[in-house]
């Protein structure tokens, strides 16, 4: 007998929740992030028993736990646990559920819910939970209320190993179990015998096949370069929006296909490709400031695309694209239509790695990828001049100057709006490894802070790049500072309002546009940290931000702010994006 035993033969529910927990710490559950409230005390107690082999951190916010859950899974690439009461709790999940399924993140969702005699009755604390999540996750059931008969808790067991499976295989997302509870839920006895189950169960026996090999990985046969790959001259490779486990490996795959076939890589800034420059002679960073030359467009127009991941943030790029109606192939392992362009494309459904890449010079030389190249180096060369000489505190300075200045290796999370774009814009290419982070599934600006603090959560020290509002919507990510072991750093552009309006039509409109789009909210956010106990500093030279940028703290979270202008960030962008490559 060992220790779980004296809770876990307390009553049936302990049991079931027994079994539960210890068929997934034995499939290689490390994280379960705990909700609290009534209906999933037998669980939060055996998932609080399984320590320390399964962290289990309780979180008050259920949205902002279900996106911590998402930056641990995002960080650690295996299924996260979440678990929370029954009502409403869970509806605060569905945030984070659609950008898990759209992302393709895998999370283990346990909602707990009152047994089938007290629903539809006007039962406390009580909503129709089944489906909660539509079509998004993987997989979804009910599981049978607790039992303590052996073939049920065989059929618990076998459950729990393909939830874990389906999380993962064969995509990664989440994965939504409904699991009713009745009284009493407090390990206390329920009047059911339990001595025969306790001398006839044999844990090593019962848990033989479940082990940590599961689930087993898809086998890919090498895929061969197509002939007509070989045969065009002027094709290009677009290294789109990814955030690979293994990232040096994905970078060296698009960087030996882009120098098989001599077709030039444009790389999203939010591809790993960025951070990875060496491996890359033929990388393209500035695609989107070439593409605004419409002269530069017309000629550089390809016959072919291969597009690896998703397509990129830019508008440019997804017009231009859609105007030369190249043949494309898209290559990702997921099981979704990544066209949003609805071009005469191909899905093949393999990684980039997947590509066996011939030795030797296959493709014809042309003049098409020195075109591209010639235009990057022209175009890098005025955003870096340009960019060094600004002295004031404007936003796009901020992406440029972090994309050189941060330690190798570290895990940076880019907020949506405008961080993202400016970071597609002039994230420099470096060779510092960063490893970048996004929840460009949705492109919500839900869940910002707790996502951020999920991916850094015992991982090396990390940073996040926010607008003011993404970081307004989850205050509450602050309240898993005292849960949180490792550090974050909140680089906060605060223009007071949502600086992605201000480059839209409307903007052109007042009213309404201030008080429906552009929303300043006045938050002063010294007192904001001050309250919450987080270390707060105003940046005012780009100089001491590269300080304390490099090195980062160890412990703790702190917010360095950035305070500029809407409206002349705005009129700078406006002003110089198609100004960097007009003279080419």
């Amino acid at each position: 007998m060992f220790d779980f035993m004296p809770i876990a033969f307390r009553n049936v529910n302990q049991v079931w929740a027994y079994i539960l927990t210890e068929t997934l710490k034995r499939l290689g559950l490390k994280c379960a992030i705990i909700c609290p409230g009534s209906r999933s005390t037998p669980l939060a107690v055996a998932f609080a028993q399984q320590a320390p082999e399964i962290e289990a951190i309780s979180i008050l916010d259920e949205r902002s736990a279900a996106f911590f859950a998402l930056g641990q899974a995002k960080a650690t690439g295996r299924p996260v646990v979440l678990l929370c009461t029954s009502g409403t709790a869970g509806a605060n999940f569905y945030s984070a559920v659609i950008e898990a399924s759209y992302s393709g993140v895998p999370l283990l969702l346990l909602t707990t819910d009152r047994p089938p005699e007290l629903r539809d009755c006007h039962s406390g604390q009580t909503v129709d939970q089944l489906r909660l999540y539509g079509n998004y996750p993987n997989w979804q059931t009910e599981l049978a209320l607790p039992s303590a008969d052996m073939g049920m808790l065989a059929y618990l067991r076998q459950m729990v190993i393909h939830s874990w499976e389906r999380a993962q295989t064969p995509t990664k997302g989440p994965v939504h179990l409904n699991i009713p509870f009745r009284d009493p839920l407090a390990p206390l006895p329920d009047g059911t015998d339990l001595s025969y189950l306790q001398s006839h169960f044999h844990p090593e026996d019962f848990f033989a096949g479940v082990t940590t090999n599961t689930p087993f990985p898809i086998p890919h046969s090498p895929f061969p370069i197509p002939q007509q790959w070989k045969e065009c001259d002027r094709g290009i490779i677009i290294a789109g929006v990814a955030q690979p486990l293994q990232p040096e490996e994905y970078c060296r795959a698009i960087a030996h296909l882009s120098q098989t076939l001599k077709w030039p890589v444009l790389a999203e800034g939010l591809s790993p490709v960025r951070n990875y420059a060496e491996l890359n002679p033929y990388l393209i960073s500035t695609y989107d400031l070439i593409l605004r030359n419409q002269q530069l467009a017309k000629q550089l127009a390809p016959e072919m695309v291969i597009q690896v991941g998703e397509m990129p943030t830019s508008k440019e790029l997804r017009t231009w694209i859609d105007a030369t109606q190249p043949r494309r192939w898209v290559i990702d392992k997921s099981d979704q239509n990544l066209d949003p362009l609805h071009g005469r494309t191909t899905h093949l459904r393999i990684s980039v790695e997947d590509i066996k890449v011939e030795e030797g010079n296959l493709s014809l030389s042309s003049d098409y990828g020195k075109q591209w190249c010639d235009a990057e180096a022209k175009v890098r060369l005025a955003v870096d001049q340009t960019m060094e000489k600004i002295d004031e505190i404007i936003e796009s300075k901020a992406a440029w100057l972090i994309s050189q200045i941060l330690p190798p290796g570290t895990p940076l999370f880019i907020a949506n709006s405008m961080p993202v774009r400016d970071v597609e814009y002039f994230w420099k290419p470096n060779n510092l490894g960063v490893r970048s982070h996004f929840n460009r599934g949705a492109n919500g600006i839900d869940g910002t802070l707790s996502t951020a603090l999920g991916i850094a959560h015992r991982q090396q020290s990390s940073v996040m790049l926010t607008g003011d509002l993404a970081l307004l919507h989850d205050t509450n990510g602050f309240l898993i500072r005292n849960k949180f072991v490792g550090h974050l750093t909140i680089v906060l552009i605060n223009n007071n309002g949502g600086g992605i309006f201000e480059m839209l039509p409307i903007a052109k409109f007042d009213p309404p546009f201030e008080e429906f789009f552009g929303t300043p909210q006045d938050i002063d956010f010294a007192q904001l940290c001050a309250t919450y106990n987080v270390q707060h500093e105003l940046i005012t030279s780009w100089e001491y931000l590269q300080q304390k940028l490099n090195p980062l703290p160890t412990k703790g979270i702190r917010v360095l702010e950035l305070a500029t202008n809407r409206k002349l960030d705005a009129k700078w962008r406006q002003e110089n994006l198609r100004r960097f490559a007009a003279d080419i």
